[in-house]
């Protein structure tokens, strides 16, 4: 089942292959002629396919918390407010959440398929309806939306700012689901694949910029950074700098990376401690 018309600039979408999705339906994936963006048929199986939330798949899960908080502290340090309020969309167990916070950003968590286990009583629904967040987080949630920018229209409805993960389409040959692992048929969630064309394309229909690792981290943005806080090339003259900051003694107040916010785990337990025993 598919219009042939891509999800995302509207282009002839052309048949690239067919899978066997949970082990049990034959499914064809369609490519984008012109912005090469891959969308399954019409995903009638999603509601079997999140009877599990989180799959047993994905192995990757507490890695990819670990990797993404460290890299994602350095991008709000440098290019963002980080005293503002940060919503994790579709934030899974909490634990992304619970990691910000530790690092003393004012995280807060939202998912309607999963159970919140690290991240309790700091939720969206807790906060008022009109907040407005610095950012939001999105990590591992665009490859699954049926709809793509009906979703991204909702993100921005919280934030001028969607910090993101999903891998880049690759640059070469495909096949079948045997020549990318990421599309995941045994799992059945993964049912639209972006290339650097496609979220260009997005990000001139929502007109914002778009920045990215050009592998699996990106940022969709109202706000024009002074540079992509995702690119990571060091070129000689960054590497004169940083050796002169370090001879000349500049104050860490100055430098972004060197931010020292303290922990939100005391004062989290104490608020904690309230709600769940207000009379102590």
């Amino acid at each position: 089942m598919n219009n042939n018309k891509c999800l995302i600039c509207g282009g002839e979408s052309i048949k690239l292959f067919s899978a066997r999705v949970l082990h049990k339906y034959d499914v064809d994936y369609h490519r984008c002629s012109c912005c090469g963006f891959i969308q399954s048929d019409t995903a009638y199986w999603l509601d079997e396919a999140y009877s599990d939330a989180i799959t047993s798949m994905d192995i990757g899960l507490i890695y990819r918390n670990l990797v993404y908080s460290s890299a994602v502290e350095n991008v709000i340090k440098s290019s963002f407010d980080y005293k503002g309020k940060f919503l994790d969309y579709a934030g899974g167990y909490g634990m992304y959440v619970r990691l910000m916070r530790d690092k003393g950003f004012d995280f807060y968590w939202d998912d309607k398929y999963c159970d919140n286990l690290f991240a309790k009583h700091f939720t969206l629904e807790e906060l008022e309806t009109s907040t407005k967040f610095e950012a939001v987080t999105a990590f591992e949630i665009f490859e699954h939306l049926a709809n793509p920018l009906e979703e991204i229209e909702k993100l921005f409805g919280y934030s001028d700012s969607i910090i993101f993960s999903t891998e880049l389409v690759p640059d070469k040959e495909i096949t079948n689901t045997n020549d990318w692992w990421y599309f995941a048929p045994e799992g059945g969630q993964h049912i639209s694949f972006y290339t650097k064309q496609a979220f260009e394309v997005i990000a001139a229909k929502f007109s914002c910029n778009f920045y990215s690792n050009g592998k699996d981290l990106h940022i969709l943005t109202k706000k024009t950074l002074k540079k992509n806080p995702l690119d990571y090339t060091r070129t000689f003259w960054d590497k004169v700098a940083d050796r002169l900051i370090g001879i000349l003694g500049r104050s860490k107040s100055n430098a972004p990376a060197a931010i020292n916010l303290g922990s939100k785990i005391p004062q989290d337990v104490q608020y904690i401690r309230q709600i769940v025993h207000p009379e102590d």
